[in-house]
């Protein structure tokens, strides 16, 4: 009996294996059509509509592009999907009892947001860095970027750049403006609490410090 189950769970566990690396191919070229987080909303609050609209990345504002790397993840051309230093930071503050700024990588965000689930445990940051390292490797920087944008909460029910810009602007992510992109990037540590546009005070401050990182950091190159 013991052996039967044992098989049976290495099956499973190399069932699970095999599919994660063909779902994470797949996704290398094919839009990811909904995420966990969309199901869950969903069941959540059924009365909500899901506003989600696929765009590539030539049809994304490099603004957008560039106010997300800074905002979330100013080492995500260079890393590997970890920001050691970042995590290392991160648990310093945590030590001197400092409000803690979330150390988790744009790669983290995309892995998670595409294949996983919100909690806060270690199974689920186990699968998270799992996830990270195979999209890390099979995925380029551009195409995790391009994922993230496409697929992140920005706003209650609404998800991807595409239809956030047409949610706060009434415009298509193509014609995001330095401000708006900045706006939008604002939201994104609690986007179903706050406001993009009209922005409140502390959104308008967030904006602001994100406009002068974009200055900062100029150009960028994805792979």
């Amino acid at each position: 009996m013991i052996k039967r189950i044992l098989k049976f769970l290495l099956k499973a566990i190399a069932y699970l294996f095999v599919f994660s690396i063909l779902i994470t191919l797949l996704f290398k070229w094919v839009p990811v059509p909904f995420t966990p987080l969309m199901a869950i909303r969903y069941f959540e609050n059924p009365e909500e509509s899901i506003q989600h609209d696929w765009v590539p990345m030539e049809d994304i504002s490099r603004h957008m592009q560039l106010a997300v790397i800074t905002s979330e993840d100013q080492n995500f051309v260079n890393h590997s999907g970890f920001d050691f230093e970042a995590i290392e930071k991160a648990i310093e503050d945590n030590k001197k009892g400092k409000r803690v700024r979330g150390a988790s990588t744009i790669s983290q965000q995309t892995a998670k947001n595409v294949f996983l689930w919100p909690a806060r445990n270690y199974f689920r940051k186990g699968l998270e860095a799992y996830f990270t390292f195979l999209i890390e490797n099979m995925w380029s920087k551009e195409r995790i970027l391009e994922v993230y944008l496409n697929s992140v909460e920005m706003g209650k029910g609404v998800y991807g750049v595409q239809a956030a810009a047409q949610f706060w602007f009434h415009k298509d992510a193509s014609q995001l403006s330095a401000q708006e992109a900045a706006a939008i990037a604002a939201i994104l540590p609690n986007p179903r609490e706050y406001r993009a546009n009209p922005a409140s005070n502390y959104i308008q401050g967030r904006k602001n410090w994100i406009v002068r990182q974009m200055w900062n950091y100029g150009k960028f190159k994805l792979d």
